[in-house]
């Protein structure tokens, strides 16, 4: 059965079928975000996320993740892990913001954000980092989403993706992605 998720945003609503990945938060108007270049020393691009950052792991340890310099009209970063592939529609492994824009990296394990950000609750219902942990069979993408945004978010701890990308909305200045891929 298809099913259609709407997210009401500050400047309207969007809606997307349950089984596509959630629209990106959209930039401020009349602004192109900047390319971020993101990576991990634990795997490359396209590359498998290794056990140690999945369910077949520990399943709280997040893997290191660097990122390229934000523009400075960047005053909070944003992360954002989520599985596309999940049969029933986007599955979100760990949402994170108001980290400070000097940040340019995370350690092993961070799991729960440092320089004074915070973790909301991912779709395990679970605050901070839950790895990859996808059904037998198919191949999964895991997103690693850095986004370089305009103003700070008043978001509680316990927030949910819709509630952080409607607060994104409007306020992208940079973005980008690092995809690992996982297979039970």
């Amino acid at each position: 059965m298809k099913q259609v998720v709407c997210l009401v945003l500050l400047a309207g609503a969007a809606c997307h079928d349950s089984n596509s990945p959630p629209p990106t938060p959209s930039p401020p108007k009349g602004v192109t975000p900047a390319k971020l270049e993101v990576s991990s020393a634990a795997f490359a691009g396209g590359a498998p996320v290794p056990v140690d950052y999945t369910c077949d792991g520990p399943n709280d340890r997040s893997p290191p993740l660097a990122w390229s310099e934000l523009p400075n009209t960047a005053k909070t970063i944003a992360i954002v892990v989520d599985d596309p592939d999940a049969p029933s529609g986007t599955f979100t492994h760990w949402i994170a913001w108001n980290l400070t824009p000097d940040t340019r990296s995370l350690p092993d394990g961070a799991n729960v954000a440092t320089a004074s950000g915070v973790s909301g609750e991912n779709d395990f219902g679970k605050a901070g980092y839950s790895g990859p942990c996808p059904p037998k069979g198919k191949l999964h993408h895991y997103h690693f989403k850095i986004f370089g945004l305009d103003t700070s978010l008043a978001l509680k701890s316990d927030a949910k993706r819709a509630s952080l990308d409607a607060a994104m909305a409007s306020h992208v200045v940079a973005q980008g992605d690092l995809v690992g891929t996982f297979q039970h």
